[in-house]
């Protein structure tokens, strides 16, 4: 299951960056990225994510966007997260999580991720120092765990 998520996954690679958007080719964020791998593998979503503005997470209370994976997938150790996992940041600190990709590969020069970067596309990129410092938690698809 896990080389499906990756597979699927690389097949949304350069879709345009496009706020609150999941359809592969067209326009993706980084959640909606997520929502268009569950739906390949796994058909319709459980649920539908509410509007959201580009700044909800610096205005809202509470942890938005990991109730709502928390509802759909497995929480599992950030620090054991293996590819085929989605991983969240926080983005601000004292701000709720915001960010989220898959894990598509662990190499020995380090680990890469697939995720819908604003103002660009959906993207593989290392997940180098910068991200590690934000990552607070991680899910696996429920068939991986």
């Amino acid at each position: 299951m896990r080389a499906r998520v990756v597979s699927e996954a690389r097949t949304w690679l350069g879709t345009p960056y496009q706020h609150q958007a999941s359809l592969r080719g067209a326009g993706c964020d980084c959640l909606g990225l997520v929502r268009g791998v569950w739906r390949a593998l796994h058909g319709p979503e459980r649920e539908a994510p509410p509007t959201y503005r580009p700044d909800w997470a610096e205005l809202c209370d509470g942890e938005p966007l990991l109730e709502g994976l928390a509802r759909t997938l497995v929480a599992v150790d950030p620090a054991k997260a293996r590819p085929g996992d989605v991983v969240v940041f926080r983005m601000l600190a004292g701000a709720a999580a915001k960010h989220c990709a898959i894990l598509s590969a662990q190499e020995p020069r380090g680990t890469r991720m697939i995720h819908a970067y604003w103002g660009r596309a959906c993207v593989e990129s290392w997940l180098g120092p910068w991200w590690r410092a934000r990552l607070v938690a991680a899910f696996s698809f429920p068939e991986q765990h």
